[in-house]
């Protein structure tokens, strides 16, 4: 089954959108190599189509050492031969166009691969024509690296080299430099490989680390952290980088302009769109915010707000209010999971026997909120974090902090198609990128496409009643006033005005109808129906409710 489902020629096609990200390594391998590729995905697409989403989001598949999976990249204008060629990515485009799919990819230019020609030649010498390419600076006196600025991987966030003579920053990984973007010729140059991306007929961009990409000029040093932040997101309470407010190495004011450029050369085509990812503490959706606002910079970003492990009416409710109430010229992104969070239901979850209906409730409270949402390949099917072995781990961040913090690969792991195949349907090899976990092989697509109670067709079912009411599009949202353990809106457009009450806790909740809505209809909800009697709804344990206003 195949949908047609972007808005052709609306230039706000993204606004309310459905996005749907792909993990190219884990998605389908058509090789045999064990490694998700581009043919794979286009065999996949019309699974994708069939869900009713808006568009994919495709993980790196630039060319890459492949340090940290293809967040180091070392050619921003070509395909990894691990993921095929130029022309398999033309070939992927050409068929999401006859689905009616747009296709957003990863740009990760707040750093590039050392191996990048850009960076072998700026560390050739100090006086090159890129040697001011990347930051570079000198030592201290004593030889220590120039500030306290660390790196989210672990350790400082400078490294010698012994050539230059200098310390070059890197926000990551040592084989990840940051560029320079005080550098008007690097603004340039990452500007021309968004520009050949998008000659290519791509509708928009995933901005990996969007507020990394300016630093202090006077490589100030960060002061202390003087509250202890949440685990959430890259930043874990086992890693010292969350010990420094981090004021000067990242989210610095001209990365403004630097975006208004971005925004213009977007401008000189039509219906594209950007997704900024926003780390940046409790200053996230500031600076989204700020990012997204006046309609000269990006069209909407994401933050890490709802990837933490809280499925709270208290905790949802308190992020999107102060969404609201910051972001007020802006668009949001919300997401439960992605490539670098542990998967939503193990999060959620606090019974084995949760799993089915947290996946479910999930994606109908996503669904309701207002803004875009995106959704990670594996979670429409109720896949929970994989649990691996020291030795199966491939996610230099996991293993720098193995045992405290495992990582990022459980959420990585291959996608199953066929609960009986090898690999569940995977790979035709002897040998996968990453182990396939005999439980998620019980969940794969085959299984669950007979079921018609199934995780996947709640999604199915759930992103249609999205696509068909005007007010989830782009409607306004108002908070209900209730006990703390409900979370109860109104979403609202033109005519239409519908009331959703979700109990996330795991006991039975009354809901009285305020006086205003007593004439409310109950409105069916795909698997939720439960009853209203006496302006009172009696909602089960994770259970909804919706009506008509």
């Amino acid at each position: 089954m195949t949908t047609v489902t972007a808005r052709k020629g609306d230039p706000d096609w993204w606004r309310g959108a459905v996005i749907y990200q792909v993990y190219p390594r884990s998605f389908q391998d058509t090789t045999g190599d064990g490694i998700g590729d581009i043919k794979g995905i286009t065999q996949r697409l019309p699974y994708i189509a069939s869900l009713g989403v808006d568009a994919i989001w495709l993980s790196p598949f630039f060319t890459s050492p492949m340090a940290d999976m293809g967040y180091d990249v070392s050619d921003y204008c070509n395909v990894d031969p691990m993921f095929g060629t130029l022309s398999d990515f033309d070939e992927m485009m050409t068929e999401c166009e006859r689905l009616g799919l747009k296709v957003i990819i990863d740009q990760v230019i707040s750093h590039t691969s050392d191996q990048h020609p850009w960076f072998i030649e700026s560390r050739a010498s100090r006086t090159n024509p890129r040697a001011d390419w990347y930051i570079w600076a000198d030592p201290k006196p004593d030889g220590t690296a120039p500030n306290n600025w660390l790196s989210i991987f672990g350790g400082p966030g400078w490294e010698w080299d012994g050539v230059r003579k200098q310390y070059y920053m890197h926000n990551f990984l040592i084989s990840q430099p940051d560029l320079n973007f005080h550098n008007p010729d690097v603004q340039r140059a990452v500007l021309s490989t968004v520009k050949f991306w998008l000659d290519r007929g791509v509708h928009g961009f995933r901005l990996d680390t969007v507020n990394y990409y300016f630093h202090d000029k006077q490589l100030r040093n960060n002061p202390p952290m003087v509250y202890h932040p949440d685990s959430t997101g890259l930043e874990t309470d086992t890693n010292p980088y969350s010990m420094q407010n981090h004021l000067y190495d990242k989210s610095q004011p001209e990365n403004i302009e630097f975006l208004k450029k971005l925004r213009s050369l977007l401008d000189e085509y039509d219906c594209r769109t950007t997704v900024g990812e926003v780390g940046d503490g409790d200053r996230s959706l500031s600076t989204l915010s700020i990012y997204t606002s006046g309609n000269d910079k990006l069209h909407m970003c994401y933050t890490f707000d709802l990837l933490s492990p809280r499925f709270t009416a208290d905790h949802i409710r308190s992020v999107v209010s102060k969404c609201q109430e910051i972001v007020t010229d802006g668009w949001v992104c919300w997401a439960f999971s992605n490539h670098d969070v542990i998967r939503h239901v193990t999060r959620f979850m606090e019974a084995p026997d949760e799993r089915e209906r947290i996946a479910k409730l999930a994606i109908s409270v996503l669904a309701s909120l207002r803004g875009s949402i995106c959704l990670y390949q594996g979670e429409e099917l109720g896949l929970e974090e994989a649990e691996l072995a020291f030795e199966d781990l491939r996610d230099p961040y996991g293993i720098r902090f193995w045992p405290a913090f495992k990582g990022r690969d459980g959420c990585r792991t291959p996608m199953v198609w066929e609960a009986n195949a090898p690999h569940g349907g995977f790979s035709p090899g002897a040998k996968t990128w990453l182990p396939v976990p005999p439980a998620h092989a019980k969940l794969a697509v085959d299984a669950q496409e007979t079921d018609a109670n199934s995780v996947l067709h709640h999604y199915r079912q759930t992103l249609a009643f999205r696509k068909a009411h005007a007010s989830l599009h782009d409607g306004d949202l108002t908070f209900l006033d209730t006990q703390a353990d409900l979370l109860a809106f109104v979403r609202e457009k033109g005519n239409e005005r519908l009331l959703f009450v979700f109990n996330l806790t795991r006991s039975v909740q009354d809901f009285l109808l305020p006086a205003q809505f007593a004439s409310a209809t109950p409105l069916a909800m795909p698997g939720f129906a439960p009853a209203l009697e006496e302006k009172v709804v009696r909602l089960g344990a994770l259970g909804a409710f919706c009506a008509r206003l």
